[in-house]
């Protein structure tokens, strides 16, 4: 055996402490255990500790990229992570035109099937009893004026005014369903003026417990069927549009600031859009 045993001193039967002296570079410290003839037996391997293959650092070598694969694999990462941050805050950006940029014209109107507030909550309630919760869909549309962004609302009579949109058949997709009904309540009638409706995320969502017109914007934890849920989505608008509105109502450009806390004027849902739509970047653009 390589060296001399120096200072061994007996622990706790059968093992010693042996200190090799051959290399004082590398002067190890381990346990052995005793042969019966009081010989020691041979030092244990260290335990090696895991390297990279040699076939991963040759593909390495050979494409070009002299990183270590663990540190490619980090760096590919982050750059996923960057892209994922700007794809988020694109979508978080909304072109915003003027209004004067868009048409709007007229077409034959369209028959109200509610001639009142009581009458539309009894009809819901009919439609409940056949199909189940009501699941409607309308859009946010902006334009602007004076550097400010405007939300178009249908306003029916005098005072009443609505997001565009409406009720879901069952089983309909969101998306589809929302552009369905912007082709029947503002799509031009011509296949010179096809829609194109961009339909964008969804920003808010309100729930109806009872056949009232009382909406929040969550579901309360009692209610287990609720009544209605409606999604409010926003609508990218493109440089140029054309809108046909039926007689009878008006689209009508509101500002933010006309519409933020009105709710005497707007009802809950409207409202609130301004609030909604604070996590956007607004891009004016002047054309």
């Amino acid at each position: 055996m390589r060296g001399s045993l120096a200072h061994v001193r007996p622990l706790s039967p059968p093992f010693v402490l042996s200190v090799n002296t051959a290399s004082v570079a590398h002067t190890s410290i381990y346990f052995a255990r005793l042969r019966e003839d009081g010989t020691l037996l041979p030092k244990p391997s260290p335990s090696r500790k895991p390297t990279t293959s040699l076939f991963l650092l040759l593909a390495a070598a050979s494409s070009g990229d002299h990183r270590s694969p663990r540190r490619k694999r980090k760096s590919e990462s982050s750059a996923r992570r960057r892209k994922e941050m700007v794809s988020a805050s694109s979508s978080s950006v909304v072109n915003v035109y003027p209004l004067a940029n868009y048409t709007f014209g007229t077409k034959e109107p369209k028959m109200e099937k509610d001639t009142s507030v009581a009458d539309r909550l009894a009809r819901m309630k009919v439609n409940y009893m056949k199909e189940g919760m009501r699941t409607s869909v309308e859009a946010i549309m902006l334009v602007q004026e004076h550097n400010h962004p405007h939300v178009l609302l249908l306003q029916i009579g005098n005072t009443f005014c609505k997001l565009p949109g409406g009720r879901l058949k069952p089983g309909e997709n969101e998306i589809d369903g929302l552009k369905r009904k912007l082709c029947s309540k503002l799509g031009v009638n011509s296949p010179s003026f096809p829609p194109n409706w961009q339909v964008g995320e969804c920003v808010g969502v309100w729930w109806r417990p009872n056949f009232d017109n009382v909406m929040y914007p969550y579901c309360p934890p009692h209610i287990t069927k609720p009544k209605e849920c409606k999604k409010l989505f926003i609508v990218h608008l493109t440089e140029r549009e054309y809108f046909a509105i039926p007689r009878k109502l008006k689209l009508r450009a509101v500002p933010l600031f006309e519409i933020y806390d009105n709710v005497q004027r707007f009802g809950p849902v409207i409202s609130t859009i301004p609030l909604q739509l604070s996590r956007f970047q607004f891009n004016m653009v002047s054309s």
